[in-house]
C-alpha cells in the first residue's frame, strides 16, 4: 500500500502540473481525484495498524471496528476533494472558458496515458488480491480491500473521460467537452463515495454476520438434545473477521444446574469451531417451565398487585 500511496502522489502532482501548464479543467479534476485517493491510503494505512490492536479496558470487544470507521473517511475524502472539486472545475469551464495550448494538451494526453497505465496495473493486482481472498463476495467484505478496488476502477474511468474530454475540446474547439468530462468525473467520484460510505455506516453501526454464518449457528443450537426452542438469535460484526453471537434459548425440562453448566460450555465451543469468527458467545439459557410459570396470568397479576 506505501507503494500504491508513492504512485498516487506522483501521478496526482504530474497530473496537477499538466492541468495547470494546459489550463484543462478536467486534467485538473483528475488531479483533484489522485490527491483524494492519496489521502484515502492515508486512512487505509491506519485502518489497517489500528485495527490489529488488542482488546482491552475501555474496548472489550477490541478494534476490529476501526477498519470500518476509516473506509468512512476514505469515502469523505473521495466525496469532498474529488467530486466536488471536479463538479466545481466543470461549472467554472462552462461559465468563463478555457484556454487552448496544444503543447500543454500534448503533455497532459501523455501525463493521462501514463496514468492510465499505472492505475490499470493498480486495479489489476486489486483484483488478484480479491481473487487470492476467495473471489469477489469474500474479498470485498475487507472495507479498506473494497476502498482500494473501487479507488483504482474510478481511476481508469476518471482518466478515460478526462482524455475523452480534452481531445474533443482539442478536435472542435469547444470546452463544453471537458467541462462535462469534469462534470461525469464528479458524478462518478460522488456516487461511488456515496457506495463507500452507505458500506461503512451499515458496518460501524452494527451490521449483523452473514445469514449464511447465521444459519449455521441456529441449525446447531437446534440439534442440540439439551435445548427445547431458540428464542432469539442475534449476531453483530466486530471486524472484519469477528463477530458477537448472543442467543436465548429454552432448555428441556428436568436438568439440574451442572449439567446446564457443561452443555453451556459445550454449546460455545461447538459454535466457536463452527463458526471461527464467533469470538464473543453468549447464551441466556431459561428452564421452559420455569419461564411459563414467570410469564402466566396469574404471576402477572401477583407482581402488579406488589
Amino acid at each position: 500500500m506505501l507503494v500504491a500511496l508513492a504512485a498516487n502522489l506522483v501521478i496526482a502532482a504530474a497530473k496537477a502540473a499538466g492541468g495547470f501548464l494546459a489550463g484543462s479543467p478536467a486534467l485538473l479534476s483528475e488531479a483533484a481525484h489522485s490527491v483524494a485517493d492519496s489521502l484515502n491510503e492515508v486512512f487505509l494505512l491506519a485502518a489497517l495498524r489500528r485495527s490489529r490492536r488488542p482488546p482491552d479496558r475501555r474496548h472489550p470487544f477490541g478494534y476490529g471496528k476501526e477498519r470500518f470507521f476509516w473506509s468512512l473517511l476514505a469515502a469523505v475524502g473521495i466525496f469532498v476533494m474529488g467530486g466536488c472539486f471536479s463538479f466545481f472545475q466543470g461549472v467554472e469551464a462552462l461559465r468563463t472558458g478555457a484556454r487552448e495550448d496544444l503543447g500543454g494538451y500534448v503533455a497532459g494526453l501523455v501525463v493521462l496515458a501514463v496514468a492510465f497505465v499505472a492505475e490499470s496495473a493498480s486495479l489489476l493486482r486489486a483484483l488478484h488480491q480479491v481473487r487470492r481472498q476467495g473471489g469477489r463476495s469474500a474479498g470485498l467484505r475487507d472495507p479498506a480491500l473494497r476502498t482500494v478496488v473501487a479507488e483504482d476502477g474510478t481511476a481508469v474511468l476518471g482518466v478515460t473521460l478526462a482524455a475523452i474530454g480534452m481531445v474533443l475540446h482539442l478536435v472542435t474547439g469547444q470546452v463544453v467537452w471537458e467541462a462535462c468530462a469534469s462534470l461525469a468525473i464528479g458524478a462518478l467520484l460522488v456516487y461511488v463515495a456515496y457506495r463507500l460510505g452507505r458500506e461503512a455506516r451499515d458496518q460501524l453501526i452494527g451490521e449483523a454476520a452473514d445469514p449464511e454464518a447465521s444459519g449455521r449457528i441456529r441449525a446447531l443450537l437446534q440439534a442440540q438434545p439439551e435445548i427445547d426452542s431458540v428464542e432469539a438469535l442475534f449476531t453483530m460484526k466486530t471486524g472484519l473477521d469477528s463477530a458477537l453471537v448472543a442467543a436465548r434459548v429454552d432448555l428441556v425440562p428436568g436438568l439440574d444446574s451442572e449439567r446446564v453448566e457443561e452443555a453451556a460450555v459445550r454449546i460455545k465451543r461447538s459454535i466457536a469451531r463452527t463458526v471461527p469468527q464467533a469470538e464473543q458467545i453468549f447464551l441466556d439459557v431459561t428452564d421452559r417451565p420455569a419461564r411459563e410459570a414467570e410469564e402466566s396470568p396469574a404471576a402477572t397479576g401477583e407482581r402488579g398487585g406488589a
